[in-house]
């Protein structure tokens, strides 16, 4: 998928013009109303009115603030106050990850891990991202197994909070080498592993650049952990170590999140290393990872599909007997729960090597919606999804990091007056470069038909 550089979008003079109080709220209802009726084709629309809508939700901050004195102070008066004692509270749990408490600092990664599902807050973390790094450092690198993988959870959220840009790239850089060490420490716990193996995954996906050395580093760094349960020279697979098979189903999944980024030169390269190794890895007896080397070879399959529509397996046949048998397995042996599971994901899988069928998932937030229609595109969202929990759709709709890898646009703002939400220094400066995009797309006739808004 496209993307974007974080943190380098386009820049220049603020296209938003000063408009009187009720020139915004008329604009504003016009905009609401136009959002209920439907939006218009691709047909339907001209520059004008693309723009206009954009240019409707960018007044400054100093004239939103002037709408909401006038028109809801008291609501708007209780809002800074709840903004302020959460900003408090968030304060704490940044000095509870220097108390000498073990329990005091795992308590204070709890609640930055959860406010951090739950809220955006770039502002307030760009001001203090040194000292949140520094504190996580210290965790990984002193801390018990519970605290390491913690840590590491709350350090790939604050990427996902910063956006993506120079200061995630900046943490990432810092932090990538004690997650490495970790990551390929044999006698590390397997709960800190897998953490830092998901983190080196997200971390390196949303603030490095393609073909970066970063890139390359982590993308080795993961084959290296999940090739140990590859075929033996005999042909047979090596007996697994207790919990290496979830470690293993962890590097290969942050291994596939980062695969989508390659160029085509790289990426055939992988195809023709991987792809039957990971066949052969469907007989693992561990159900988990059963699942995510389907999954990959859908992934790597599609991806291969891209490159070249008569792409196929080298072995195309076997595969499918393969999927076929994992389709409609009912060993006794296994779990009811796990037999289930298996059967629902490898129908997916085989639909789709055998006739690219690929059933397509409706994710709603808000007023918004945005469609899985592919397995690249899950494997990112399951990615964001099992980081974010139940945050996710908070910041599918107001992160413009998740917006601007799923081709969603700027946050929509659709009524001040009753949102009263101040237009954060980071939104001020994606607005611009939003409406720049959107005429593009307009006069190119592109619209992506998997971002839909109602």
């Amino acid at each position: 998928m496209p993307r974007s550089k974080k943190g380098k979008r386009g820049s220049g003079k603020p296209g938003c013009l000063r408009q009187e109080v009720l020139q915004l709220q008329l604009s504003a209802k016009a905009s609401l109303k136009g959002f209920k009726n439907g939006v218009k084709g691709e047909s339907g629309a001209s520059d004008d009115d693309l723009t206009s809508d954009i240019l409707s939700h960018c007044s400054s901050a100093s004239e939103s603030t002037s709408v909401l004195e006038e028109g809801t102070g008291g609501e708007q008066l209780d809002e800074q106050t709840a903004q302020e004692e959460t900003e408090d509270k968030l304060k704490q749990c940044i000095d509870n990850l220097m108390d000498k408490s073990t329990k005091t600092r795992l308590a204070g990664l709890e609640s930055l891990r959860q406010a951090f599902c739950s809220r955006v807050f770039y502002d307030f973390l760009t001001e203090r991202r040194l000292t949140i790094s520094d504190c996580l450092e210290r965790s990984l690198k002193k801390g018990g197994v519970e605290e390491q993988a913690a840590a590491a959870t709350v350090f790939t959220l604050l990427c996902i909070q910063l956006g993506g840009g120079d200061e995630a790239e900046e943490g990432f850089k810092l932090l990538r080498p004690i997650f490495t060490a970790i990551l390929i420490d044999n006698t590390a716990s397997i709960a800190a592993r897998q953490s830092c193996a998901r983190a080196l995954g997200l971390c390196c996906y949303v603030s490095t650049a393609e073909e970066g050395e970063d890139l390359i580093k982590s993308l080795a760094l993961l084959e290296s952990v999940f090739m140990s349960s590859y075929p033996n020279r005999d042909g047979t697979l090596p007996t697994p170590k207790p919990g290496s098979p979830g470690l293993h189903s962890a590097a290969l999944q942050a291994w596939s999140l980062l695969v989508t980024l390659c160029p085509t030169s790289r990426l055939t390269v992988l195809l023709d290393l991987h792809l039957p190794k990971l066949q052969a890895c469907l007989q693992s007896s561990d159900v988990n990872y059963r699942i995510a080397v389907g999954e990959t070879i859908a992934l790597l399959v599609e991806l291969g599909r891209d490159i070249d529509e008569e792409f196929e397996v080298e072995d195309n046949e076997g595969l499918s007997q393969c999927l076929k048998s994992l389709a409609t397995d009912s060993n006794k042996h296994r779990a009811k729960n796990d037999r289930r599971k298996q059967r629902s994901i490898f129908r997916e899988v085989l639909h789709y090597i055998e006739s690219e069928d690929f059933t397509e998932e409706k994710i709603q937030f808000g007023m918004e919606s945005v469609y899985i229609d592919g397995w690249m595109r899950r494997r990112i969202y399951d990615a964001f999804k099992e980081i974010l929990e139940s945050g996710v759709r908070h910041h599918l709709q107001f992160n413009p990091l998740l917006r601007d890898i799923f081709g969603l646009g700027p946050p929509l703002i659709l009524d001040a007056t009753v949102k009263g939400n101040k237009i954060s220094r980071f939104e001020k400066h994606l607005f611009n470069s939003a409406a720049f995009k959107a005429r593009t797309k307009q006069r190119n006739k592109v619209r992506d038909k998997r971002a839909d808004v109602m």
